[in-house]
Formats: C-alpha cells, structure tokens, sequence
C-alpha cells in the first residue's frame, strides 16, 4: 500500500506567539509547516523545536516580490499534490485615538492585516485549488465589534470578515473552504507589546491631545491590559483555531475564547444603540 499522503500547512507569522504555538501543534500532528518568520532566530528555533517539520522563511508579506519567491518555493515542494491549509495568521496592532495616529501608521496596519494577507492568499491559491484545501484567517471579536482607541486593528479585522465572506463565494467552485477565526483576547505575547504600544501612543501626544483624551485613553488603556493578561492562553487559542481548521464540515466562522463567543452574542442581540454604550463603558464615558 503507498503511504498516506502528509496533510501540509501554511501559517504566517509562524515565529512567534500564535503562529508559532499554531506550527508546534500542527508538526506534533504531523503536518508538514511552512511559514513565514521575521527573524533568523525565530527560524532557528522553530526548526529545532519540531526537528524539522516546520519550515520557516524570512518574509515580509507587504513585500509583494518576497511572498511571491516564497510562494513559489513552497508550491514546488508540494508539487501536484498541494496545500492542505493556509493560516493568515499576520497582524499588527496599532493602539490610539484616530485623531492622534499618523495616517502613515493606519496605512501599515492595513497594509500587514489586510493587503499582505490577500497577496498571499492569491498567491496560494493554484497549490489550494489543486488540493481542494482551506484558508483559515485569523480575525478578531473587533471586527464584529470595533472599539474605541483600537480603530486601525477592529477595521482591518472588519475588513477581513467582508474578504472571507467573499471569498467563500468566489472559491466553492474550486472546493476551497474559507473559515474566519473571531479571536478574543489572547495571552500570546501580544499583551506585552500592546502595553509597550498604548504607552507610546500615551508619551508622543501633545499637551492639547493628552487634555481631548489622555483620561479616557488611560481608562481604555488600563481596561485592555487587563482584559488581554487574563484572556485564552497561546496554546488554548492555537487548539482552537486547529479545530477550525480540521472541523468537518467547516464553519463559516468560530470564536476564539469566552469572551469573543460572549460579545459576538451580544453583537447579535443588542440594538446598535446599546452596543454604542456598551463602547462608551470601554473608556469611562458610560454608566456602568
């Protein structure tokens, strides 16, 4: 009998956090990993960690040349056989009021969530249609339900939810499954940076920005740090977007973690009137 063909994977973002928990699992599964990484020691170490079942490439999927020359590195390892799945796992966050960001840092967080995102999708595609495979992407409860001071993260990740819904139209008749992962709040060593970022924003605003928002970002800022240190552990979130992607039939869409499964309900439930409050609450200005 010819052995059973090895499932594969693609996941960008493999060298940290999610990513990374996402390519251990998926090796000791024993798929075969692909990814992208932004450093060489993020390389190394994942290679180490699964004894070379997890591949990682130095990528940077706003570089339309890089992700192509990726791309194609990985469909000639596959060859006819094709990707299983494909994990749009890359983001960014980019924390603070619209008024006070630079239109330059919006762009970049577009940019990464989204842009670099479909430009790997698309480059994938030949190697999914040809294994009939699945694209999961990475989202956020946010995009359901944007908050405030966290504008340039919930409309990319509003804007990945329009993508999948689009693209699941425009792929079924290639057999290609497209499944949206709604994330909550994740300790995947982004509540670090997150902090490291509201700080920032927090230090370059000028004494008339810190009078329009400093108190309610402060009361945004703490709330997030809090929400995101008690939130669904790397690996608890890394199983669950597994699932998704082996779950048969595959969902349309999953929350990731209690608390995005409770303000997706919400979402559902509550008048756009009382979701405004409930974003007020967020940073201080509503009743509680």
């Amino acid at each position: 009998m010819p052995d059973a063909k090895q499932s594969t994977v693609a996941i960008t973002g493999a060298g940290s956090g999610l990513g990374r928990d996402m390519a251990l699992k998926l090796a000791a599964r024993g798929y075969r990993v692909f990814g992208t990484a932004l450093s060489a020691d993020e390389i190394t170490d994942l290679e180490k960690a699964t004894d070379g079942a997890a591949t990682l490439t130095l990528v940077d999927i706003t570089d339309e040349d890089a992700v192509t020359a990726w791309v194609d590195q990985v469909s000639a390892e596959l060859g006819q056989d094709g990707l299983d799945v494909l994990i749009s796992n890359a983001g960014i966050l980019t924390p603070g009021p619209l008024e006070v960001l630079p239109l330059a840092e919006i762009k970049r967080e577009f940019d990464v969530n989204v842009f670099g995102g479909l430009s790997v999708i698309n480059a994938f595609l030949p190697a999914l249609r040809a294994s009939r495979g699945r694209i999961v992407l990475i989202g956020a409860m946010t995009g359901r339900f944007p908050i405030p001071f966290n504008g340039p993260s919930s409309a990319s990740k509003a804007a990945l939810e329009a993508i999948a819904d689009l693209y699941r139209a425009e792929l079924k008749p290639f057999g290609i499954d497209v499944v949206m992962a709604q994330a909550g709040n994740m300790r995947t060593g982004g509540p670090a940076k997150s902090a490291a970022a509201l700080q920032q924003v927090a230090d370059s605003m000028t004494e008339e920005q810190r009078a329009l928002y400093g108190e309610a970002f402060a009361t945004f800022t703490g709330a997030l740090n809090s929400s995101q240190a008690s939130g669904l552990s790397s690996e608890a979130s890394a199983d669950r977007v597994i699932e998704l992607a082996e779950q048969v039939p595959a969902p349309i869409r999953g929350a990731v973690g209690e608390d995005a499964e409770q303000i997706l309900r919400l979402v559902r439930e509550k008048s756009d009137a009382e979701l405004d409050a409930m974003r007020l609450q967020l940073i201080g200005l509503g009743d509680a």
